[in-house]
């Protein structure tokens, strides 16, 4: 079976950023499973995905506008560190605020952190390796629920 609108898609992958270092892969986990249509996967790699059957292997390559978005420099913002209510605050650092998002503290310099908006991998280009394990008709309760059952997907 090819991959199609609403079809369930099982694949192992391998994402690389432009100077091939890897960002994350499924290589010895579970492969990922999601059903095709319901942009439970970046836009780009979801495209090229289409058609594809079980065994398959292909490279695919996804630029910022159809992953994560371009780098927007709008997202960034320097926040005194007397507004994080004396927690300390470092490089790297993860946060939820409120309806904004989460935001990743990229630096603290002179009393102040740069927070950026953006997703950790906006303005990268995404280089999967991909090889799909298993494509099958979605059933109607996983339509239903918008997302895989059973393995590789969500157990209720």
């Amino acid at each position: 079976m090819n991959i199609t609108w609403n079809s369930v898609v099982t694949f192992h992958y391998t994402l690389r950023d432009e100077e091939g270092d890897t960002l994350d892969s499924s290589i010895g986990k579970d492969p990922f499973a999601f059903i095709q249509g319901s942009h439970q996967i970046v836009p780009g790699l979801e495209q090229q995905m289409e058609g594809h059957k079980a065994g398959d292997k292909f490279t695919a390559v996804v630029k910022p506008d159809m992953g994560y978005g371009e780098f927007d420099k709008s997202l960034l913002q320097r926040v005194p560190l007397d507004r994080f209510g004396g927690n300390t605050v470092e490089q790297g650092m993860q946060f939820q605020a409120g309806e904004h998002g989460i935001f990743t503290v990229r630096e603290v310099v002179d009393g102040h952190a740069l927070l950026d908006g953006n997703h950790p991998l906006a303005g990268v280009t995404l280089n999967f390796e991909v090889e799909i394990t298993d494509v099958r008709e979605a059933t109607a309760e996983e339509l239903s629920h918008g997302h895989v059952h059973g393995p590789g997907g969500h157990h209720h």
